[in-house]
């Protein structure tokens, strides 16, 4: 199965940069992962946030491959532990999926056209995280969920 990463924004901390791209060397071990970063809109500052919203969405939407499965990362979504995510994963690889995709929208949350067109939604805390970190956080999720399903001495419960 292929997963697809996508968000707004390029990881600007260099430490994030170096734990993201551990994961994703890791992940490689377990499946096809592509990461795509989508540049910051220019002169958003110019913008409300509800057009930034909608500008970012029309991004989103261009980049999401078709026939994926889709899951936005949102604070309003479903929380997962650690097993029942890599539950979910595996589910969507015994569906034969072939293609599975995780989105981050901007500071501002996703616009009313995302929320449509993909109503699936994941959680990864009640807490709020900085959009970068929340990048690390989630390949390190995705990596502990594959070490889960094969398993590999990672994952303590």
């Amino acid at each position: 199965m292929k997963i697809t990463f996508i968000t707004i924004g390029k990881t600007q901390e260099q430490y994030l940069q170096t734990g993201i791209a551990e994961y994703v060397k890791r992940l490689s071990h377990f499946c096809q992962f592509s990461f795509i970063e989508i540049p910051d809109l220019k002169s958003a500052q110019n913008y409300s946030f509800d057009e930034i919203k909608k500008r970012e969405g029309q991004l989103l939407l261009s980049k999401i491959p078709n026939g994926a499965a889709v899951l936005l990362l949102d604070e309003r979504g479903k929380e997962y532990t650690s097993l029942q995510f890599s539950a979910l994963i595996e589910k969507k690889q015994n569906e034969a999926c072939k293609e599975l995709c995780f989105v981050i929208g901007g500071a501002y949350g996703f616009s009313e056209e995302v929320y449509a067109a993909f109503p699936g939604r994941l959680s990864l805390s009640k807490m709020t995280f900085s959009h970068q970190m929340i990048r690390l956080f989630f390949v390190e999720q995705l990596y502990r969920a594959y070490t889960i399903l094969k398993n590999m001495p990672y994952h303590h419960e």
